[in-house]
């Protein structure tokens, strides 16, 4: 396929900056046009391998696209207020890890019944964490805004007696691509109840989001991060395969581990809460602003935990 020219009055650095996005399109294996027709080389010379690549029109829109896109984070960045634009998370996994239990968190008979893993942090090289965010207390719009214009996903686990007064407010969180999950009806401490008890907290969640919300899922996280054999097997029970908790937990003034070292770490899942100004010094967005500074700071990108599990 032979060059194609620039416009006219295209300036040097925008032309140097789409060849560049073009090259990173064709090494991702972007082989097709706007209109999905695959393009045609001449072919190859005798033992080579032929050169999938799109029209140059098409390489040229989809830099535009990127750049635009680049663009509008780099104008949301500035307007919530962070000192840098949010690294983006690399593609989902085409095989997805093994998901265990961490060691020291199984349960007696955990492999032998195949009982959902209770886990920390991902296997994964990558640099990247998970936000999770549980319970579903504060309802603030703003905060739906700032995530949803920064592109950054991330996880709710909800109780029941907390997000009864305002189904919709997580219908739009979900409508914007972030997942819900269950997080019990109402919050007990789960090793306490019995078994028929824990089973009807989980399976009671269960029915309530698949009603309000289209299907029930298949994470749960204990309440405190509390549970025992019982829990796990009454989840399973109610269609759970993943228990996930946390690693770190941040707050709109601070950071907590769970690590001695006092670090992320590749793979890490993040908890926060849903909180306002009558619990916290600050908002949802405060805290969002705390966490996606550190995480960018540390060379770390957001990405989603179901696309791992």
């Amino acid at each position: 396929m032979g060059e194609r020219t620039g416009g006219r009055g295209r300036k040097p650095g925008v032309r140097a900056a789409l060849a560049a996005l073009a090259l990173a399109a064709l090494a991702s294996g972007c082989g097709q046009s706007d209109s999905g027709a695959t393009a045609h080389p001449a072919p190859p010379a005798h033992g080579a391998r032929p050169l999938h690549a799109p029209p140059a029109r098409a390489l040229d829109s989809y830099a535009t696209r990127l750049r635009a896109a680049y663009i509008a984070r780099v104008a949301a960045a500035k307007r919530w207020g962070l000192a840098k634009v949010p690294l983006q998370a690399p593609p989902a996994p085409a095989h997805k890890p093994e998901i265990t239990a961490r060691k020291g968190f199984e349960v007696d008979d955990q492999e032998e019944l195949n009982l959902p893993p209770v886990f920390t942090t991902i296997p994964t090289k990558q640099k990247i964490v998970f936000l999770t965010i549980d319970d579903g207390e504060n309802k603030d719009p703003a905060f739906l805004r700032m995530m949803d214009e920064l592109k950054i996903p991330y996880t709710a686990f909800l109780s029941n007696y907390l997000v009864k007064d305002d189904y919709g407010y997580f219908r739009k969180m979900q409508a914007q691509g972030h997942t819900i999950n269950n997080h019990t009806l109402t919050h007990p401490y789960l090793p306490g109840l019995s078994y028929a008890e824990q089973k009807r907290e989980i399976c009671g969640m269960q029915d309530t989001m698949k009603k309000q919300f289209g299907k029930a899922p298949t994470v749960f996280r204990p309440p405190y991060g509390n549970y025992n054999h019982d829990t796990l097997v009454a989840a399973k029970s109610c269609g759970i395969k993943y228990a996930p908790i946390w690693d770190e937990e941040v707050f709109v003034d601070h950071w907590e581990y769970r690590e001695d070292d006092q670090e992320l770490h590749p793979g890490d899942i993040v908890l926060t809460h849903f909180r306002g100004r009558d619990e916290w010094k600050g908002t949802m967005v405060d805290d969002m602003r705390r966490f996606l500074g550190k995480v960018t700071a540390e060379g770390y990108a957001v990405a989603r935990l179901e696309d791992y599990l």
